[in-house]
């Protein structure tokens, strides 16, 4: 299954990441203080989970986040959208009550978050896949039906696109979706999407504008002689106006879309699911995103997402095991769990009883 290699290729990257980390259970000493174990042995002020992160991820760890408060003894946990990049910024800045317990991530952690943590005491964060999502390209219900590629998105919104002989680029000309192709609409490019801190915005670059660049065979020989030029082509996005940065909000980008008929917009599938009677999904490559298209793979636009915790503030910040509990519980992540009902895509039944594994090992309940 498509799915199955990436979440694998994701988790085997996090693995190694933190293989070998300070210390037998992974802190430095410093961070041993910092978790208030050297030092009194608990955090001060505060029992109330804190949650940073994804924009894509927010609903359904709200939804968690709610029902745990409702359902046991614990406060219910404090959950804020600062999209994956700032989540992990703060997620990384250090261990102890001053910093968040989880992370929300429409991505996998880089290498270079991974040593961020590090470098503040964090060698044993917790991945924690919670599903998949589909990455869709919308506009208002009565507004133009598009059937886009993408190789059209590409072209549409990268800084420089190919002209001529090969080699040679040109700063994006095209001001209409007919200038693309003649098969689109006769209106302006506008698209409304996520911000380079977003993890959406990560995973639209790799998984759209770069699959749609490599369409060009020579650029495409360039991802393995010339790295750096390669990602400078694919992934920078155009800057005049075609491409708005709308914010780490999607549901105030799908407000966005539904005042404005022409423009298109970008973000995750359970924003889509949530706004059917608004909005229309585009087609990407003849396929359209759907719950079944996103599960099996067939939907191109499509990836893992997750929440990290941190395994030093287990048994320090009350609840954090309970909390896990229920997000990969039947009832939540279930087929027919509450989950599904804002637009999770749940993990296949072995991926989910590996994630119930990795949480039964976090103790608790």
């Amino acid at each position: 299954m498509i799915q199955t290699r990436k979440l694998c290729a994701a988790m085997a990257v996090l693995a190694a990441a933190f293989a070998g980390a300070c210390g037998p259970q992974g802190l430095t000493p410093e961070g041993e203080q910092a978790a208030g174990r050297g030092a009194g042995g608990r955090f001060g002020g505060r029992d109330q989970i804190r949650i940073v992160g994804s924009s894509t991820v927010y609903p359904f760890s709200t939804k968690v986040a709610e029902q745990f408060g409702k359902t046991t003894q614990f406060p219910t946990p404090v959950v804020e959208s600062t999209g994956t990049g700032g989540g992990f910024k703060l997620f990384c800045a250090g261990v102890g009550v001053d910093h968040p317990d989880v992370t929300n991530a429409s991505r996998a952690i880089k290498e270079s978050e991974v040593e961020a943590c590090r470098a503040n005491g964090i060698a044993d964060a917790v991945e924690i896949p919670i599903g998949y999502d589909g990455i869709v390209i919308a506009n208002a219900r009565g507004g133009p039906a598009f059937e886009l590629t993408r190789r059209h998105l590409f072209l549409a919104l990268a800084r420089e696109v190919p002209q001529g002989e090969a080699g040679k680029l040109v700063a994006n000309p095209y001001s209409t979706w007919r200038d693309v192709d003649a098969a689109l609409p006769a209106i302006e490019i506008e698209v409304l999407g996520p911000p380079p801190t977003s993890g959406t915005r990560d995973a639209f670059a790799e998984l759209a504008l770069e699959d749609g660049c490599k369409e060009f065979d020579w650029i495409e020989a360039l991802e393995d002689g010339d790295e750096e030029r390669y990602q400078a082509i694919c992934h920078s996005v155009r800057e005049d106006g075609a491409y708005v940065e709308a914010g780490e909000n999607d549901n105030l980008i799908v407000q966005k879309v539904v005042a404005n008929p022409e423009a298109l917009g970008v973000f995750g599938f359970s924003f889509l699911d949530q706004n059917r009677d608004k909005i229309q999904g585009a087609p990407i490559d003849g396929v359209e995103p759907t719950f079944e298209s996103i599960a099996d793979g067939s939907y191109p636009v499509s990836r893992p997402i997750f929440f990290y915790l941190k395994r030093a503030h287990v048994g320090v910040i009350p609840g954090i095991p309970e909390f896990v509990a229920e997000f990969v519980s039947e009832r939540a992540m279930g087929e027919d769990g509450y989950l599904g009902e804002l637009g999770l895509i749940p993990l296949p039944e072995d991926e989910l009883a590996a994630v119930r594994a990795t949480a039964a090992g976090l103790g608790g309940g």
